[in-house]
């Protein structure tokens, strides 16, 4: 099967614009000579992600990739670790020891909050349980064989996608970068919501001006 030639940066810009415009996806298709369904694709990730750049696939080589351990709250998200070697439970129990509380704390957290993390065999060894127990953190039960519905994936899904945006290109870069736009994430997502629905208020006063 031949393979679907891509389309340019500027045309997928090319196609928001049209789109912000009130242009229909179809009308948008037939200017710009590319199938609705690549048109519709194209919004659609530009509504959710607001970038039109191609995004991250799953499973796809990264030319630079070091490990994290990453955490979220109810009130926004806690420290972002590098972890520059192969993870184990040891490092983990490390990691949670020395950034845990702290977190917590930072983020004023009520007293009763409530740990959670999926079922990778690191979380669930029993040296890990152990330890928990001993230090009387309360931890949510997960079902078994369920990553997708790890809150955390959708925010470090939108970190990877800022921190490609800003194309680092080394490791220490890289680092610098995921720290940024970590601590940006909390700040930066309601005034992007605020930012679509103007534009789309605009868009709906473009369209009854067009037709009044």
């Amino acid at each position: 099967m031949a393979k679907t030639k891509e389309l340019s940066k500027d045309t997928r810009n090319r196609i928001v614009d049209l789109h912000q415009a009130g242009k229909t996806e179809s009308a948008i298709g037939k200017q710009l000579g590319v199938k609705k369904s690549t048109v519709g694709a194209i919004i659609r990730k530009w509504k959710t992600y607001k970038t039109t750049d191609n995004l991250p696939r799953s499973g796809a080589p990264r030319k630079i990739s070091p490990h994290g351990v990453k955490m979220i709250t109810r009130t926004g998200p806690g420290r972002l670790i590098r972890v520059k070697e192969r993870m184990n439970g040891a490092m983990y129990r490390e990691i949670l020891s020395k950034n845990l509380l702290p977190s917590a704390r930072a983020l004023k957290m009520k007293r009763g909050w409530v740990f959670q993390h999926d079922n990778d065999p690191k979380h669930t060894a029993r040296a890990m349980k152990e330890w928990l127990r001993k230090k009387h953190f309360k931890v949510l039960e997960w079902p078994s064989q369920s990553p997708d519905l790890n809150p955390i994936e959708n925010l470090w899904r939108e970190l990877k996608i800022r921190v490609a945006q800003r194309q680092p290109q080394n490791i220490t870069a890289l680092e610098e970068i995921c720290m940024e736009e970590w601590a940006k994430l909390p700040a930066t997502r309601e005034r992007e919501r605020e930012r679509e629905r103007e534009r789309e208020r605009e868009r709906k006063d473009s369209q009854r001006r067009q037709s009044g």
